[in-house]
Parts: C-alpha cells; sequence; structure tokens
C-alpha cells in the first residue's frame, strides 16, 4: 500500500494542476461579462476581472460556481441575492446552458422571464422570488425536465398558470404565492408524481378543489397544500383524504361553502387546517377533536354552529430558506 502513495499524490496534484490551467468555456466568459457590464448589475462589485471562474491570482466572481468538463471550465451556479440588482431579467444568463440553480431572489428585476430560459435543460433550482418580475409565465419553463425547486412567489406575474408545469417529472416545491395570476388552476399539477409543497395563495384564482383533484391518484406525495387568499368555491370534496400525506391544508380567504367532510380527519399527518374567513356551515366533526396530530384548526369568519371550537392559536406557516435547498 505504501508504495502507491507516491503515485497517488502525483495524480492528484496532475489533476488539481490541470483544473487550475482549464480555461473558461468563452460562451460562459461571454455570458457573464455582459450581465457584469449592464448597468444595473455593477452593485456586483466583487467580480474583478474577465474570468468568473478565477484567472491567475484572481478568485471565482462571488455568487458564481464553476466546475470542470473535460479541458474546459463551465459554470454550474449563479447565486446573486438581496444586492438591489435593478434592470430586466438577464437573457444573457439563458446561456450558460450548465447552469444547475440560478438564485436571483430579494432583487428589483422587472419585465418578463424570457422564453429562452427553456434553454437551461440542465436547471435544478430556479429561486426569483421577491423581485418586480411581470407579464405571463412562458410556457418554455416546461422544458426544464430536472427542475426539482420553483420559487417565483412575491412577483406580478399575470395570467393562467401554465399547464406546462406539469410537464417537469421532478418537481418537489413549486411557490407562485404573492402574484396576480387568474383562472383555475391546472389539475394536470397533479400527476407530479414528486410535488410536496405546492402554494398558490394569495392571486385571483378560481375554480374549485374538486377540478384541481379530478385526476385519479393525482398529488400522491403531496404534504402542504396553500390555496388561501383567492376566490375558490364550492365545498371541500371527500376525496380530497385520498392525498394521504396531506400536513397542511391552507383554505383560508376563499368563498367555499357547505360543510366539512369527516373523511378529512382520517388523513394520518394532517396538522394544520385553516378554513377561516370562508361561508362554511354546520358542525366539525368529533374526529378532528381526536386526531393525534393536529395543532390548529381555524375556523374563524364563517358560519358554523354555535359551540364549534377552534383547535390551537392561530399564526402563518412560511417556510424558511433552508426549506428550498435543493
Amino acid at each position: 500500500m505504501a508504495s502507491l502513495c507516491p503515485l497517488t499524490l502525483i495524480c492528484i496534484f496532475a489533476f488539481s494542476l490541470s483544473i487550475a490551467h482549464s480555461k473558461t468555456l468563452k460562451r460562459d466568459v461571454k455570458a457573464l461579462n455582459e450581465i457584469k457590464a449592464s448597468l444595473g448589475w455593477r452593485v456586483v462589485y466583487a467580480w474583478v476581472g474577465d474570468d468568473p471562474c478565477g484567472d491567475g491570482d484572481l478568485p471565482t466572481w462571488s455568487g458564481v460556481t464553476c466546475s470542470t468538463q473535460g479541458d474546459y471550465r463551465v459554470v454550474t451556479e449563479l447565486e446573486v441575492y438581496a444586492v438591489s440588482i435593478v434592470g430586466p431579467f438577464p437573457i444573457a444568463v439563458t446561456n450558460l446552458l450548465d447552469l444547475t440553480r440560478l438564485d436571483l431572489h430579494n432583487n428589483k428585476l422587472t419585465g418578463p422571464i424570457p422564453p429562452q430560459i427553456g434553454r437551461l435543460r440542465r436547471l435544478r433550482m430556479l429561486n426569483l422570488r421577491w423581485n418586480k418580475l411581470q407579464d405571463v409565465l412562458p410556457p418554455e419553463i416546461g422544458a426544464l425536465k430536472r427542475l426539482t425547486h420553483l420559487s417565483l412567489s412575491f412577483n406580478n406575474f399575470k395570467g393562467e398558470i401554465p399547464r406546462e408545469l406539469a410537464n417537469l417529472p421532478e418537481l418537489r416545491y413549486l411557490y407562485l404565492q404573492e402574484n396576480r395570476f387568474t383562472g383555475r388552476i391546472p389539475p394536470e399539477l397533479g400527476t407530479l408524481q414528486n410535488l410536496r409543497h405546492l402554494d398558490v395563495g394569495n392571486n385571483h384564482l378560481v375554480g374549485t378543489i374538486r377540478e384541481l383533484i379530478r385526476i385519479e391518484g393525482g398529488f400522491p406525495v403531496l404534504r402542504n397544500l396553500y390555496l388561501n387568499n383567492n376566490y375558490l368555491t364550492g365545498g371541500i370534496p371527500a376525496q380530497l383524504a385520498n392525498l394521504t400525506n396531506l400536513e397542511i391544508l391552507y383554505l383560508s380567504s376563499n368563498k367555499m361553502s357547505g360543510s366539512i367532510p369527516s373523511a378529512l380527519a382520517h388523513i394520518p399527518e394532517l396538522t394544520y387546517l385553516y378554513l377561516d374567513h370562508n361561508q362554511f356551515s354546520g358542525r366539525i366533526p368529533d374526529a378532528f377533536y381526536k386526531h393525534p396530530f393536529m395543532k390548529e384548526l381555524y375556523i374563524e369568519g364563517n358560519g358554523f354552529r354555535p359551540g364549534v371550537n377552534p383547535i390551537g392559536a392561530h399564526k402563518v406557516l412560511e417556510l424558511s430558506d433552508t426549506d428550498f435547498l435543493v
């Protein structure tokens, strides 16, 4: 074993040397220098030199991650957030074809997401929340087959939620809340076999839950369903209990009505159920009060019979940034 050590060290040294002397792909150098030169991105003061992957004594640009592929270095991650970047979404980003993570959240980006976004076929995480982006979502997002995390919340997107999002087989977390989406939530989203979290709250959506879950066997692993603060109507269908992995069901501030089906109380790990500020009536089945996991049942602002009581103290549930990590 000892005789192999010098050879191993030589190999490691040679590999490290090859990385150090690898050239960054011109395509990626050009794309990031175009971004750097644009007025709104001059706040990225740590981008020194011309090579985003570092050159000689100059380090890799802040927020840029590179890896070696063959004889070249390519940009695989771009994470520049909370630095007050202004201006339109940088189309040059869509030339970084090896990107796996794109995180530009909490900036001041405006305008639409360009259809060229569909070129980033290796992207796994796209986080653009807390910007001022607008217009309709391009259906080309449906070409990002490896995407697992998509956060477009807290922007000004409008129009319908594109059905093409159902073409993302690896998608686990979908955040579309706090926008201006209209129309119905595409029931095709139920075909996403890995979707755990769906948040479309605080939009202008219409329709019913029955329409949303009409595909048999839909939403097989969904844990968190946020439909709050929209214009949904109709009742809660007993078939919703077929979503056996649900832990959070947030229906607050819609126009829903009818009674609460006892079948919901048989969802094994249902923990938070928010029914407040709708038009529900009748009574709450006793099974909810005996549920071993139920921490909060919020019912204010409905037409329930006298004596119907809430469970727990209402609070707004938000996921932290760590919950969004791939």
